[in-house]
């Protein structure tokens, strides 16, 4: 949803201006244009709440403040002028997890050991998690906690792979060479976390992956690109 808008408000261009609401005083109209330069807009109206205004770009209607500054989509608010998902950062502040309760011992630890932390939920069969993966595999600056989350019902030998990474003798080589080289994988036998990790996992609200999150307690679900999530990670 949010990438959507986004793409709409980077890549639509201006189009010629429909006749506006005469009730709009021109120059509200003015500065809404002036601020989404880049949203094809045919027309501002009032809408029927007071300081909320309808703009009309193709099929499409959108809602902003008088300013501009603020427009409203899909239930979204966003600042038009960062490009920001300002409902999407509310949420994500909502619903911060306390770092605390997470087992780092459960977890498979690897890159910057100064670095700034994050921990993923990660399955070894899915495929947003091997874009994840390929991400991390070059990062630098950041120290991931890997938790291992089986999603048996999507993957069947998710788990089978997952208990096979646990007990090897070095398990983030073993993470890597399943998911990024794609070799096979054999052993297992030892005792593995993989069925606390997934009463956390539920306890914390956290059932698709790969969920990440941040130091500050700060969740997110889905791969991103190296800068995006080190710019992510340094949000406070």
């Amino acid at each position: 949803m949010m990438r959507l808008l986004l793409v709409v408000l980077m890549f639509l261009p201006m189009s010629l201006y429909a006749a506006d609401d005469p009730n709009v005083a021109p120059k509200i109209a003015e500065q809404i244009r002036a601020q989404i330069k880049d949203l094809k807009i045919d027309a501002v109206r009032r809408s029927p709440i007071s300081g909320l205004y309808e703009v009309q770009s193709g099929n499409n209607i959108f809602y902003v403040d008088r300013t501009g500054r603020h427009l409203i989509a899909n239930g979204h608010v966003f600042d038009t002028s960062t490009k920001q998902d300002l409902t999407a950062l509310r949420i994500e502040q909502m619903n911060k997890i306390d770092w605390g309760v997470l087992p780092l011992d459960k977890a498979i630890v690897s890159g910057d050991p100064k670095g700034a932390e994050m921990a993923v939920f990660t399955d070894p069969d899915c495929p947003y998690c091997l874009k994840l993966e390929e991400t991390l595999k070059d990062i630098k600056g950041v120290k991931v906690y890997t938790f291992l989350m089986p999603l048996k019902q999507l993957h069947p030998d998710a788990t089978r792979k997952s208990e096979a990474i646990w007990c090897s003798k070095d398990q983030h080589t073993a993470l890597t060479q399943v998911m990024l080289d794609r070799k096979p994988i054999t052993g297992g036998g030892c005792e593995t976390p993989l069925a606390d990790i997934a009463v956390l996992a539920a306890s914390l609200n956290i059932h698709g992956t790969p969920t990440i999150i941040s130091r500050d307690g700060r969740k997110r679900s889905g791969a991103m690109p190296a800068a995006q999530l080190k710019a992510w990670l340094a949000q406070k």
